[in-house]
């Protein structure tokens, strides 16, 4: 999968909601290489990490047919990184399987989950009742931690190395969650990856007693 833009964050932008009292939404293209950290793309913030960043959302991407899809519903043009992604990909992100490393130039990703979309999204947009529509399409895009950093720019592809075999991708686990959570604590307990919590908190809790600490994973 080809990355035709790398996004990081133009200006913080005050909101009147949440819990910090700016977004990092508004991103823009940038060229040349990108240093790719733990916690994300060098330039790029997360102003509300506990909900919106972190380790285990360090890199968020969307695909171009993806946006194209949305332009063509909405009628205007979405410039990269107007959806807050970091990454716009020729492929199909959401079809990634949860868990996949994935080289990225020298960084290497891994695969943790889809994005779900929060009150400052729609603010962003300016319409109400956008949360609701965006999640009935059905594609939210993919997240991604950093197992091994690196540099990264626009041009290069996104390699996918190894694959779990629970079978569930990002874009599956948005639509049907919570239906395939035990396919992916079987995955995770057998030490094929490691569930990220902001996954593990849409599981029934019933569900979530039988998920092993990383350190009791099968090695």
């Amino acid at each position: 999968m080809l990355v035709t833009h790398i996004c990081t964050v133009s200006a913080l932008t005050p909101v009147d909601i949440g819990r910090v009292g700016v977004t990092a939404i508004d991103k823009k293209p940038v060229e040349g290489p990108v240093r790719v950290g733990r916690l994300g793309l060098w330039g790029d913030v997360q102003a509300d990490r506990a909900n919106h960043g972190g380790a285990d959302k360090a890199v968020y991407a969307m695909s171009n047919e993806e946006m194209a899809w949305w332009e063509r519903e909405l009628g205007e043009e979405l410039a990269p990184g107007v959806f807050g992604e970091n990454l716009r990909v020729d492929g199909r992100v959401d079809d990634l399987i949860i868990g996949s490393r994935i080289r990225f130039g020298t960084a290497l990703l891994e695969a943790t989950g889809c994005r779900t979309p929060c009150r400052t999204f729609e603010w962003w947009r300016g319409e109400k009742g956008w949360m609701k529509r965006f999640i009935a399409r059905g594609r939210s895009g993919t997240y991604f931690r950093v197992i091994e950093p690196g540099h990264a720019q626009a041009g290069d592809r996104l390699e996918v190395l190894s694959v779990p075999n629970h079978g569930v991708s990002a874009g599956g686990w948005f639509r049907e969650r919570p239906a395939p959570a035990q396919d992916l604590i079987d995955s995770h307990n057998q030490g094929e990856f490691t569930l990220a919590p902001y996954v593990i908190k849409h599981m029934p809790s019933e569900l979530r007693e039988g998920i092993m600490p990383r350190d009791e994973q099968v090695q």
